[in-house]
């Protein structure tokens, strides 16, 4: 078994594209999915299934949410090893940074530096962005509200979708996901 975190895109903002995380857990059970848990109510997921493709996985839950609810949601799937390895990439490690104000952005492919070559960080500090791979990481010093960051960094940019999550809900869910890849090795108890 190979533990996931499931990340949904734009779910329960302003009353849109309601997911009750009961009907996640759910639905995520429905495709075989085993030790399932949600964090907070914004479409985060950690889960345990036998597959070992994450894109594939994602495919089918995004089939699943609009077959249940009737509308298209973009999920991003990463496995428990590549969630650690988000948190032990952190290119603002060492330093006094607001979590809240933090963001890692997912993406459901990878972004081309080139399409971020020609953003000058001076013209946007305190504001500061890392690309790496398929996540972008953002610290908004100043909030998101009003970050100038946040209208450059767009996915027509990247061209690819993405997902954002603050930085303690990315160590939050690293954490579970651990936890759940430990709790099925075997010998663990319970597992």
């Amino acid at each position: 078994m190979t533990t996931y975190v499931a990340l949904l895109r734009g779910i329960n903002v302003g009353g849109k594209k309601r997911v009750p995380m009961q009907t996640l857990r759910e639905l995520l059970s429905g495709m075989g999915c085993g030790s399932v848990r949600t964090h907070l109510n914004s479409g985060n997921a950690v889960f345990t299934h036998p597959g070992p493709d994450p894109e594939r996985l994602a495919r089918e839950l995004e089939r699943a949410i609009e077959r249940e609810l009737g509308f298209a949601v973009t999920c991003m799937v990463r496995d428990a090893g590549d969630m650690r390895r988000v948190v032990d990439a952190d290119p603002f490690a060492g330093r006094e940074v607001d979590p809240a104000r933090y963001v890692v952005t997912f993406l459901a492919g990878p972004a081309d530096p080139a399409a971020v070559a020609d953003v000058d960080p001076a013209a946007y500090a305190p504001e500061e962005f890392v690309l790496a791979g398929r996540e972008l990481y953002v610290y908004y010093a100043q909030g998101i509200r009003d970050a100038k960051l946040a209208k450059v960094l767009t996915e027509r940019r990247l061209g690819t979708a993405g997902t954002g999550r603050n930085w303690n809900t990315v160590t939050k869910l690293a954490a579970m996901a651990q936890e759940t890849q430990q709790s099925e090795e075997p010998g663990a108890a319970g597992g």
